[in-house]
């Protein structure tokens, strides 16, 4: 497929002219290769407001389809999803979450769950007595696939012309969320994603990453080579804060303060206890 047919198979959705730019915020790769493909990719943002309109039909459908296109570890698929659009209990849910209005206002609230358990029962099922699930790495796995699919999703999300939020503090409380959501056990909620069309009246732009020098090593890590991006960073980031009217704060700092103490991960730090009371082993 050439990048001319792909590109008249993408709906117009606004998408930015430069998206390599807009994601480095003009410290973009000098030699990077582009298609629409990446540019749909590099142009995906969080988005925190929508109209009041439902997806479109068949939209949610797309979505999943997407998801399950995503690499899985042994092929597994040791992930569910749970899509709420009950107004009350998204009520509920945001709640456990902080209260985010985008939860609120968004139709359709996507739960992505580490399904453990329908792999217990699978396992059970063939005379087995699924010993492998009693380890963290088989926790991981439900994780990775989880993450995996939902970021496929997020980019299928976008390329409908939607949006979505990615929303991590589901993991708060995940013994509530459990409970609310009827989840087995051995099963839990590793984040949420809400899904909506977005309010034109509202701008969102790209938020800026980090330089690639900062990330990319060439064959062994150095822990020096970044430092010298970071300030640059910083003040490109506090333009994008500005420019969405939000709070200037340098990138460094709000890291700082984000993993600086056990209560500013507001419950997260009792993650381990909550799985193990919803069964899983964590050996």
């Amino acid at each position: 497929m050439t990048s001319a047919t792909l590109s008249a198979r993408l709906p117009d959705t606004g998408l930015a002219t430069a998206p390599l730019a807009a994601r480095y915020a003009g410290a973009e790769p000098r030699h990077a290769l582009t298609n629409p493909v990446i540019d749909l990719i590099l142009s995906r943002r969080s988005i925190r407001h929508y109209t009041a309109a439902p997806l479109p039909d068949g939209a949610l459908e797309a979505i999943v389809a997407a998801a399950q296109s995503a690499a899985s570890s042994s092929n597994l698929q040791a992930f569910s999803i749970v899509a709420v659009t009950d107004p009350a209990r998204k009520a509920r849910l945001n709640a456990l979450a902080g209260d985010q209005s985008h939860i609120a206002r968004a139709p359709v609230l996507l739960v992505w769950i580490a399904d453990l358990g329908r792999l217990r029962a699978i396992a059970t099922d063939n005379g087995q007595p699924g010993d492998g699930l009693d380890y963290l790495e088989s926790v991981l796995i439900g994780v990775i696939d989880a993450a995996l699919a939902a970021q496929s999703a997020a980019i299928a999300i976008e390329s409908l012309g939607l949006g979505s939020c990615f929303i991590g503090a589901l993991r708060n409380d995940p013994v509530a969320v459990a409970a609310e959501l009827g989840l087995p056990a051995e099963s839990f909620a590793v984040f949420g994603l809400t899904v909506g069309i977005p309010d034109p009246a509202v701008t969102t732009a790209v938020k800026p990453r980090l330089p690639q020098q900062a990330i990319v090593h060439r064959e062994v890590y150095s822990s020096h080579q970044a430092d010298a991006e970071l300030s640059t960073y910083n003040e490109r980031l506090r333009l994008f804060q500005a420019g969405q009217g939000m709070r200037s704060i340098d990138w460094t700092r709000q890291v700082a303060d984000r993993v600086g103490t056990a209560a500013a991960l507001k419950g997260r730090h009792r993650v381990g206890t909550a799985l193990r009371r919803l069964g899983l082993k964590l050996a």
